[in-house]
């Protein structure tokens, strides 16, 4: 009898290093790879849809080269899952582990329709470099503030990188074609219309051309990475986000570019990619990040004032560094990270806005939206999260001063770009 498994993809939209592609290809004469289009998640970001759907048409034309397919489904992935492993008589399913409320909560229902089904479900690394829960400190579920988490993240043992599989072989009786309510398979439609004009775009394959084109820099991103106007920074977090580029592999990259992985391997990049981790780890014990202060005690005395979120929002505050950052985000769908940190800043600190008000404008707008990061980053600037001087503050014109000195980078969006 020939063995069959699922692959489903969630927001790990690549072939190389994909520890449950690589693992169910290696164990399975025949592997169906899934997507499904849950409705739950549809219409958060007009961004990361169009985003999501050139990376999924990159990841049917990766999987094609080899043989197999792309199924795409639209409704719940949970019984759309288990409704294609009756169809072609799948033995398990391969998912890669992830932490956020969503995600949990669709792992837990799966696995319990899985035992329902007789169906083996198996969980995989992949989303962050090192697991979060992996590294903890003595006496605890997780590292509360960062340096003492990237200490031992350091002297974590690194999974293997793997290879894209050669082949993948599809069952002969699967059809993957049209769903009920979904378009067919080899028809995906043309990605709808994101908001910000000057997005970039989605899939594996736009990762790694920006890879390439990045990496030679890197042993200069420590000191180019906050220069507003230089705009050195990798810009690969929108293909971390969605997967279209495995962390390991990037950490791994960016420590053989450095010519010293015995101690460059952990330089000012890859000590950004231990902050993912890190953020990744905290949510997993803490769900609540992007609704709940972090930090016991914090004090949370914000006000209400529609029309200063709005000017914020759309770039209109009067301060140039703080407008030409929030112009940046609507236009590209990405914003330097500086700039969030002073546009948050700004909210939070200056405006005296809540900092959940800051997680969902960014959380429309970013391509790299991640649940994770992006909050545990606006509690970090709002004192409320991790940070271990939470009464930090980032004065918007020393900021500009410092990182914007001849006014470029203002210039650039403030009279240029948009305010929409």
């Amino acid at each position: 009898m020939t063995r069959t498994a699922i692959v489903l993809f969630t927001r790990d939209l690549r072939v190389h290093d994909h520890p449950a592609l690589a693992a169910a290809c290696s164990a399975f004469a025949r592997v169906v790879p899934l997507f499904v289009l849950d409705p739950a998640l549809t219409g958060r970001s007009p961004n990361r849809t169009r985003f999501l759907h050139q990376s999924l048409a990159a990841l049917r034309d990766a999987l094609r080269d080899r043989g197999g397919d792309l199924v795409i489904r639209h409704g719940d992935p949970v019984a759309e899952t288990i409704r294609l492993a009756g169809e072609v008589g799948a033995e398990g399913v391969a998912l890669s582990a992830d932490v956020s409320r969503h995600a949990r909560t669709r792992e837990r229902r799966l696995r319990a329709e899985c035992e329902r089904h007789r169906l083996h479900l198996r969980l995989f690394p992949g989303l962050t470099i090192v697991d979060p829960g992996a590294v903890r400190p003595a006496g605890g579920d997780h590292y509360r503030v960062f340096t003492p988490y990237f200490r031992a993240w350091q002297g974590a043992l690194w999974r293997e990188e793997l290879a894209p599989p050669d082949r993948i072989r599809l069952p002969e009786r699967l059809r993957p074609g049209s769903s009920p309510d979904g378009p067919p398979v080899g028809e995906l439609p043309a990605p709808p219309p994101g908001e910000s004009p000057h997005a970039a775009p989605g899939g594996e394959a736009a990762a790694r051309r920006r890879l390439a084109q990045w990496l030679p820099t890197v042993d200069r991103y420590g000191d180019i990475h906050d220069d507003l106007a230089g705009d050195a920074t990798s810009r690969l977090s929108p293909y971390l986000r969605f997967g279209c580029l495995s962390p390991l592999e990037l950490a791994n990259r960016a420590g053989e570019r450095a010519g010293d992985p015995g101690g460059a391997r952990f330089g000012p990049f890859v000590r950004q990619l231990c902050w993912r981790d890190f953020y990744h780890q905290v949510a997993a014990v803490f769900p609540e990040i992007a609704t709940k202060a972090y930090r016991r005690g914090a004090t949370e005395d914000w006000r209400r004032d529609p029309e200063a979120l709005d000017a914020w929002t759309r770039g209109r505050t009067g301060m140039p560094i703080v407008d030409a950052g929030m112009r940046q985000l609507r236009a590209e769908g990405w914003m330097h990270n500086r700039a969030r940190l002073i546009t948050a800043g700004y909210l939070t600190k200056v405006l005296g806005l809540d900092w959940r008000e800051g997680v969902a404008v960014f959380a429309r707008w970013l391509l790299d939206g991640d649940v994770a990061n992006n909050a545990g980053n606006w509690q970090w600037v709002a004192g409320t999260g991790n940070d271990s001087r939470p009464h930090r503050g980032f004065n918007p014109t020393r900021q500009a001063a410092r990182f914007d000195p001849d006014g470029t980078y203002v210039r650039r969006w403030v009279k240029g770009g948009a305010p929409g």
